[in-house]
């Protein structure tokens, strides 16, 4: 006789929904504040890790922003046309694109911090900043897990 469950689990108890249900609640907060600012929240992702990075090439980019290759190209032009982004070659490797922030998505940030900071000090307030913290450490941990097969 097999161990295995015979139908799925439900979704309120399921990791993939929760963590989507997690998600959108705290980007419900954030959301408005982009979009207030022209910018959608993955165009957000890749300034913020062009700002903490410093430059880097297209790949590491949108692994670190967890953005599909695909969606990061579209993204790069939008980026670029409005001035957020510079888009260079690599001197050693002509094919590697180079993407670097500029002061106006420098500037951006800027802007944007303080009502992002607000946010963050709400869910603090609301969900304990120790909770966070342990919820944020538990994330890291489960996105180390190896992938399947």
């Amino acid at each position: 006789m097999s161990s295995e469950p015979t139908a799925p689990r439900s979704t309120r108890s399921a990791l993939p929904m929760a963590l989507l249900r997690a998600r959108e609640a705290v980007m419900a907060r954030f959301r408005p504040l982009l979009d207030a600012h022209g910018i959608n929240e993955q165009q957000w992702r890749v300034i913020r890790v062009l700002a903490e990075a410093g430059s880097l090439d297209a790949s590491e980019l949108a692994a670190r922003a967890n953005i599909l290759a695909p969606s990061l190209t579209r993204m790069i032009r939008a980026l670029d046309q409005r001035g957020l982004i510079l888009r260079g070659r690599d001197r050693a490797d002509g094919r590697r694109v180079i993407l670097t922030i500029t002061p106006s998505g420098q500037r951006l940030i800027e802007a944007v911090t303080p009502a992002a900071n607000a946010a963050y000090a709400r869910i603090d307030a609301e969900f304990g900043p120790e909770r966070v913290a342990a919820l944020v450490a538990l994330l890291d941990e489960l996105s180390e897990l190896p992938p399947e097969g």
